[in-house]
């Protein structure tokens, strides 16, 4: 039986090991059938040098995705896993994960490969070293060569966008964005609800009324199509404006 691996298993300074506990970082990756991508948007993340630990949460998958997880979790002693029996959401998985986060800072990455886990890393070191609260990846600043399949989702996004922001007096050019870090304790004031994809609007809506400490980056994307296991629909752009309008 192999042993679990760790990211920087190597003996260290205590000094250095205590920098490390004082700045760990939860990652939440949700995921619900995922057995094509999962393993590879996981082992991006473990590639990435800083301390971490990868909270694997199941909505309710129905193909091998959840053998994969175990496996990973077998694997490597920062990876843990949370299952759930029936497929709720991606915004109930959002919120297991939040439950069993032990991080100073909590990230937010797709299992898809849409999102770029060094576009994370970015993020990560953006909150640790800047003197703000929460930082978004944005797909519609920089200038990056970004995939984007269906120009409607495209044209809705950014609608959404100026939408959140016109309403909420913020400016924020990506509110669809799935690539977002948080410090810990500011998400702790909330007991999130939605369990869909209007997650994302929450998290940003209830956060940006506490805090105006934030920061965009631009990041890179590379769209998947329905046929390759997209999964957000027209209705759930409807359930973000109503969330728009609900957390104002």
């Amino acid at each position: 039986m192999s042993e679990k691996q760790g990211v920087g298993s190597s003996i260290l300074p205590l000094a250095t090991k205590i920098i490390y506990m004082e700045s760990l970082t939860s990652i939440i990756v949700p995921f619900y059938n995922e057995e094509n991508l999962l393993k590879q948007s996981v082992l991006d993340l473990v590639k990435e040098d800083f301390h971490k630990e990868i909270v694997l949460v199941n909505d309710g998958s129905v193909d091998n995705s959840k053998t994969i997880a175990l496996d990973l979790e077998a694997e490597y002693e920062n990876i843990i896993l949370i299952d759930s029996k029936e497929n709720k959401g991606k915004g109930f998985a959002i919120q297991l994960g939040l439950q069993n986060a032990t991080g100073d800072l909590v990230g937010i990455y797709d299992a898809d490969l849409e999102y770029s886990a060094s576009d994370l890393k970015n993020l990560v070191d953006c909150v640790k070293n800047e003197d703000i609260d929460y930082a978004c990846g944005s797909r519609f600043i920089g200038n990056i060569e970004r995939n984007n399949i269906y120009l409607r989702t495209f044209i809705a996004n950014k609608f959404l966008s100026y939408l959140f922001s016109f309403v909420h007096s913020i400016k924020i050019t990506d509110i669809a964005t799935c690539l977002k870090v948080f410090k810990k304790d500011v998400l702790s004031e909330f007991n999130f609800e939605k369990n869909d994809f209007s997650i994302e609007v929450e998290l940003i809506a209830r956060v940006s009324s506490k805090t105006k400490k934030y920061k965009e980056l631009p990041i890179s994307y590379s769209g998947r199509s329905y046929e390759q296991g997209k999964k957000i629909k027209v209705i759930d752009g409807l359930k973000y404006i109503f969330a728009i309008f609900k957390y104002k």
